[in-house]
């Protein structure tokens, strides 16, 4: 079964082609986008026939790539590859007027092909790369205009936060992998103990930042200054999203202790980011921020043990969410800007768009029988079992009400407000409408209709989604409360003081950017410092050592030149005395020993042994010592 790899290469071949041709972009991404979507609809349809089925690609040695297609990975991937491909034609038509369209689709494609390699990973080594490449890609697309002032800040801002919890998913996988001897993912969720423990927190981190919720909530909203096609798949079915399968992927090897804060993680996100949201004077921020709470909506279901009720929700927010942010983009479009100053009274000027998006936040809040009534239900459900159902339960009513009343917010404000003919004007120009139109209208068809979804999963996929009727009123009732409450009221009216700080999205000053990113970095460039002294005291120290060094060697070539010329003389002196023994003293003493032989000779012939002789030389030699006692004396 090659289909989940078709999948993947539909979207990262159509990335690489169209970056080689930079011609016929569209149609290339159209035809990418099209091809991985009937491939997703293909893998779905045969694991169903089926079972699971494991495509095994080259890897690391010992460590082969595996492409894992089951239940739950090929619905997901058939979510993400119908989300794209809608956004894809939206995107046709929103970028229109942009120069560099080739760098956009081949980026939106890298992304789309990196979070459909993470959904079907069935190794450690692969899902940590597909995480790894959908930092990437959402790097380049929330930075896409970068030439814009604070574009690459928040583009640096997300990558730093969620990179930073990243280190939770390596901790995590080593320590699986290392305990249970392999990097297969479903033999490593056998393990329990410490190791599960310490890697279920660890991994719990690492879905924290990537899903933006509390503490590190604060990069989404900033996130917003990319194209708003990247804000509807990077909050739908991408980088997000990745959190929430992260933690439905290991949820065997989560602990009650690491359930417990998984819940307690989403509902204050829930509640902290629904009055941000309430806050909020920008439509997208607005819509940032009810990312964080309603994937914290899926976090408390998962944190009471119901994952099948967080697959749901997560199924019903991807078509919601994209709606909502398409909606969003064709108003910025109309006037300029997604903030609500501008935005003002633009729901009666194009009225179908309005009707659109209040059919999708109608869905978001809990309304039935759109989609989102039938998922929230789940979570309420869920909430309402196990130990913790009373905390539990009241995080999602509160959340439930917050996300009725900045719901209402949005489309009171953008249905009242100034109509001028200055900025209807400007509205007939809107060029690439048509492609927006059929993109943004069949995502907010499945915003209404995917609540029929939940009899497939749990026929299909063996989950069960918890149903009770006191879920049922409690969610309907904290929809209609927060509906009402949101129409009638501003902002201001609920938050009062609390607005600024809200609006802020409850960070002190920048957040996590000053808690931990700047400190860091003061840090890193304190330990950069201290490396630099070190670096040049080395350098000083050893070209002190090397100036040692030639002085040393000019002073061993002076002792060697001495020492040479020593020896030298030396030589000479031997060569001199060898010559003057061999020619002048052995000559002489052969000489004197020639006179000693001579003389004694001489002698000899003296010594005759004749008397008158001998007294003849007795007088002489008488004679001569008298003379030389007389002269001395």
């Amino acid at each position: 079964m090659i289909t989940p790899l078709v999948v993947v290469l539909g979207s990262l071949g159509t990335g690489a082609l169209i970056l080689a041709l930079r011609r016929f972009v569209v149609p290339l991404a159209l035809a990418g986008a099209t091809l991985s979507f009937l491939a997703a609809i293909a893998t779905f349809t045969q694991v169903q026939m089926t079972d699971s089925r494991v495509l095994q690609l080259p890897g690391l040695p010992s460590f082969p790539f595996l492409l894992l297609a089951d239940a739950r990975a090929s619905l997901l991937a058939m979510v993400v590859a119908t989300v794209n491909l809608l956004v894809v034609i939206y995107a046709a038509g929103y970028m229109t007027d942009e120069r560099d369209q080739a760098r956009f689709f081949a980026e939106l494609a890298l992304f789309t092909g990196a979070m459909q390699i993470l959904l079907l990973a069935g190794d450690w080594i692969l899902f940590i790369t597909a995480w790894e490449v959908i930092a990437l890609a959402s790097y380049l697309l929330i930075g896409f205009w970068f030439e814009r002032s604070g574009v690459k800040e928040a583009a640096t801002r997300a990558f730093l936060v969620t990179r930073g919890a990243d280190l939770g998913l390596y901790s995590g996988a080593i320590i699986l992998s290392m305990e249970a001897g392999t990097t297969r993912i479903d033999d490593t969720l056998r393990l329990g103990g410490t190791a599960a423990l310490v890697a279920g927190v660890a991994l719990l981190i690492a879905a924290i930042g990537k899903a933006a919720q509390v503490p590190l909530q604060g990069w989404l909203q900033d996130a917003m200054v990319g194209p708003t096609p990247v804000s509807a798949l990077l909050h739908a079915a991408t980088l997000v999203v990745a959190g929430v399968v992260l933690l439905l992927r290991v949820f065997p090897l989560l602990s009650p202790s690491v359930l417990l804060l998984v819940g307690l993680v989403g509902g204050v996100t829930a509640l902290i980011t629904g009055l941000t949201a309430v806050s909020q004077r920008d439509f997208k921020r607005l819509l940032a921020s009810s990312t964080s709470s309603q994937l914290g909506f899926m976090f408390l279901a998962i944190g009471a043990g119901w994952p099948g009720a967080a697959l749901f929700h997560l199924v019903t927010n991807a078509a919601i969410k994209s709606s909502l942010f398409l909606g969003a983009g064709i108003y910025q479009h109309t006037r300029g800007s997604t903030r609500f100053d501008a935005l003002r009274g633009v729901g009666r000027r194009h009225r179908w768009v309005y009707a659109a998006l209040a059919v999708a936040g109608l869905s978001l809040a809990g309304i039935p029988p759109l989609a989102g009534f039938w998922s929230k239900d789940a979570v309420f459900a869920a909430t309402l079992t196990g130990r913790h159902a009373a905390i539990f339960s009241l995080f999602a009513v509160t959340g439930a009400v917050l996300t009725g009343v900045y719901v209402a917010r949005a489309l009171r404000l953008l249905w009242r407000g100034p109509d001028t003919d200055e900025r209807s004007d400007r509205e007939q120009r809107i060029s690439g409408l048509t492609w927006m139109a059929v993109g943004f209208g069949w995502l907010v068809v499945l915003a209404a209709v995917l609540g029929l979804a939940e009899p497939v999963l749990e026929r299909r996929l063996g989950v069960t989604v918890p149903q009770r009727a006191a879920a049922l009123l409690l969610g309907l009732l904290a929809a209609l409360l927060g509906l009402v409450a949101g129409w009638l009221r501003p902002a201001d009216y609920w938050l009062r003081r609390l607005r600024p700080v809200a609006e802020r999205g409850f960070r002190v000053g920048d957040g996590l950017i000053d808690v931990a990113v700047r400190p860091s970095l003061a840090l890193a460039r304190s330990c950069d410092i201290f490396d630099r002294g070190i670096h040049d005291f080395v350098l000083s120290t050893g070209h002190g050592a090397l100036r040692l060094a030639l002085g040393a060697r000019f002073l061993d070539d002076g002792i060697h030149r001495v020492v040479d010329g020593i020896g030298a003389l030396g030589l000479a002196l031997a060569g001199l005395t060898r010559r003057s023994d061999e020619v002048g003293i052995e000559r002489l003493i052969l000489a004197l020993v020639s006179a000693v032989r001579t003389l004694g000779g001489r002698a000899r012939q003296l010594q005759t042994g004749l008397i008158y002789r001998e007294l003849l030389l007795a007088s002489v030699g008488a004679l001569a010592i008298l003379l030389v006692v007389v002269l001395t004396y």
